[in-house]
């Protein structure tokens, strides 16, 4: 009897890791910042941004997605509206690593299987850990690397679009905003002790980056079972 619920909880567990759709693919676009330094605009790519992205979808509303993205954050004073950070004239740049998992939602039902067009919005929302470089301004105003790196933690939320282009690829476009727990991307607050006196700027706000692209998503798997969800 024991070999028998060992051979069934086998067979249950195989079938429903068949009875999914999965996707892999890419993402290509611009990212900018929004914190201390450089301009404050919401939407405006500065500096290429590219990665790859896995989504594991769990019913025709809902998919569990990770993604992992690389690109420079990069801002300019000159740039800014605000006439004193371009009298003050700061810019800074940094390579980050950004690891994303959680939860997409789409507005209307988006079952891969059926034939034909389809597309829909979409929502996304986890948690995300960007590793960047960490640097600081000199009281005369120089960008300086403190030759270390950190773990920024933040919450990314995604607004797009997606559509069924061909049998097993789907395309997407989305703006997505990162919001961090961390003010030390921007170099406005260093992350040695040591250096605190030359921290600067808004500590009340933290840092935010922008994705701004597309993606292209291969689908494969066998067709799900969606009645438990």
């Amino acid at each position: 009897m024991r070999y028998f619920f060992l051979m069934l909880l086998s067979t249950f567990i195989i079938n429903k890791a068949e009875a999914q759709i999965y996707e892999v693919g890419v993402f290509a676009g611009g990212s900018n910042f929004i914190g201390d330094v450089g301009a404050t605009d919401y939407i405006s790519p500065n500096q290429p941004a590219f990665g790859a992205i896995v989504k594991w979808n769990r019913s025709p509303r809902h998919s569990f997605r990770a993604s992992v993205i690389f690109t420079e954050l990069k801002g300019l004073d000159v740039k800014s509206d605000d006439p004193r950070r371009k009298e003050r004239g700061y810019e800074f740049n940094t390579s980050i690593i950004e690891i994303s998992a959680g939860m997409e939602f789409t507005f209307l039902d988006f079952d891969l299987h059926k034939s034909g067009l389809k597309g829909t919005p979409y929502l996304y929302s986890g948690i995300s850990l960007a590793n960047h470089d960490n640097n600081y301004f000199t009281s005369a105003g120089q960008f300086t690397s403190e030759n270390t790196r950190s773990w920024a933690v933040g919450i990314p939320m995604a607004l797009g679009y997606k559509a069924k282009i061909s049998h097993h690829f789907v395309l997407g476009a989305e703006i997505g905003a990162r919001y961090t727990f961390s003010d030390e991307l921007d170099g406005s607050v260093p992350d040695s002790v040591d250096l605190e006196t030359l921290s600067f700027g808004n500590t009340n706000n933290t840092d935010w980056y922008m994705f701004t692209g597309i993606t292209l998503t291969y689908t494969f798997g066998r067709r799900p079972c969606y009645c438990n969800f």
